[in-house]
């Protein structure tokens, strides 16, 4: 296991390495985006100035934010942390290559900037609530082939959706939390081992735990904001976004603590439940962030989000365990799964109703073939809404093909009682 995973991190350093070298070169922060024709992606020219703050607070918010979300294991803590960095390091990596495949390569060159960057950051979100939900089940070389095969078709369904489509999706409501939770759920339903009962009455939490999860909320509050905003149309409709995330984590936090106190005996919330609503109100803002949501609407879109974790935990989880056979560790389905699907629903409820004296001037940045008249608003709604089915088939299928790989019989895991102890 242990030169399993060392020759097979070499060997796909290796092949990025050649590839960088025969493609990737650096191009002007303006040059052209994710799109390769003048659709909707959310991807304006950025001003140069204000990239590297954001550049960094996305970092932050992947490493940290992310990263601590999956260390709520007692004896899995460190370890998660340790493969989520691992996870990064390489999602970066491959997804620069695809997404510049996709949208900047021109004259036999990949032409990236700062703004690569930061695109890339979202292949490697996705990656990591992929992770979530087989966390402690799979050894780092199959987690390693998950994100191989996680940030190809996150690629391909984010190019398809944004670039293609025309749909907008500046946070990743879809794009990120709805299709990275449900490709990992489909794996995780792939990989099922009947005999793990024992496993997971053990793996428990703890304090040390909580302190992780507290160090990732307070970077949840932190950074998220600038990770939803980073890809929005410049200027005038950055703001929406920013403001909108806050508030809609404001809401879902105050949910949770009106919610759980009833569905648990427990008196006081514990850190991990805190960041799960802090998750699921941010997730719903991911398409719905830059529209027209206005304040009251985000904290009543929050506060629907928030109600959704403690009420999935109790229910849903359960029933998912015991009638479809799907372990999710993390709870990624409830964190991220159902609150990106209704961020799609909120978005495309907001796309049917955009209107020119609504949005005014804004109504160019962010549904800009709708204000030039070349697609109508019924048009627009209806491509908002086939986001939601089209993410989850490519999540479904890729989620299976992803899961026969790693049941192979080279890459099968180790006893469980090696994690126990990790």
């Amino acid at each position: 296991s242990r030169l399993r995973l060392s020759g097979l991190c070499f060997l796909l350093q290796t092949l990025t390495i050649l590839l960088f070298a025969a493609f990737v070169r650096f191009g002007p922060d303006s040059s052209p985006g994710l799109c390769s024709q003048p659709l909707n992606c959310s991807q304006r020219n950025q001003d140069s100035g204000s990239q590297h703050p954001r550049f960094r607070d996305v970092y932050l918010q992947t490493l940290l934010g992310f990263g601590f979300l999956m260390a709520f294991l007692s004896r899995y803590g460190p370890g998660s942390v340790a493969i989520s960095i691992l996870v990064v390091a390489f999602a970066i990596q491959w997804a620069v290559l695809l997404q510049g495949f996709l949208h900047q390569f021109w004259n036999g060159k990949i032409h990236m900037g700062a703004q690569s960057m930061v695109r890339a950051d979202s292949g490697a979100a996705a990656a990591l609530i992929s992770t979530g939900a087989v966390l402690g089940r799979v050894n780092p070389a199959q987690t390693l082939l998950l994100t191989l095969l996680g940030v190809t078709l996150f690629t391909l369904n984010e190019y398809t959706l944004l670039s293609l489509l025309g749909v907008s999706d500046s946070g990743g409501s879809v794009t990120v939390h709805t299709f990275g939770a449900y490709f990992g759920l489909m794996v995780s339903r792939t990989l099922h081992q009947p005999h793990r009962e024992q496993w997971e009455e053990q793996q428990g939490t703890g304090q040390q735990p909580d302190v992780f999860a507290a160090v990732g909320t307070l970077c949840l509050w932190i950074f998220w904001p600038s990770f939803t905003s980073t890809t929005t149309a410049h200027s005038s409709a950055e703001p929406w976004v920013v403001l909108n995330t806050y508030f809609s984590m404001a809401a879902s936090t105050m949910a949770t603590f009106i919610l759980s106190p009833l569905l648990y005996e427990e008196s006081t919330l514990r850190m991990v439940q805190i960041q799960d609503a802090t998750v699921a109100g941010a997730a719903v803002m991911g398409m719905a962030g830059e529209m027209l949501v206005t304040p009251f609407g985000a904290l009543i879109a929050g506060f629907l989000a928030g109600l959704i974790p403690p009420l999935g935990f109790r229910f849903l989880t359960p029933f998912l365990r015991s009638r479809l056979k799907i372990q999710d560790t993390c709870g990624v389905h409830n964190v991220h799964g159902l609150p990106g699907v209704l961020g799609a629903l909120l978005g495309t409820l907001l796309a049917a109703l955009a209107t020119a004296d609504a949005y005014g001037g804004r109504l160019e940045l962010v549904f800009p073939l709708v204000a030039r008249g070349s697609r109508t608003r019924t048009e627009q709604t209806l491509l908002q809404l086939s986001a939601l089915p089209l993410s989850l088939l490519l999540a479904a299928l890729g989620g299976c093909l992803t899961g026969v790989v790693l049941r192979m019989k080279g890459l099968r895991s180790a006893p469980a009682n090696r994690y126990l102890q990790n």
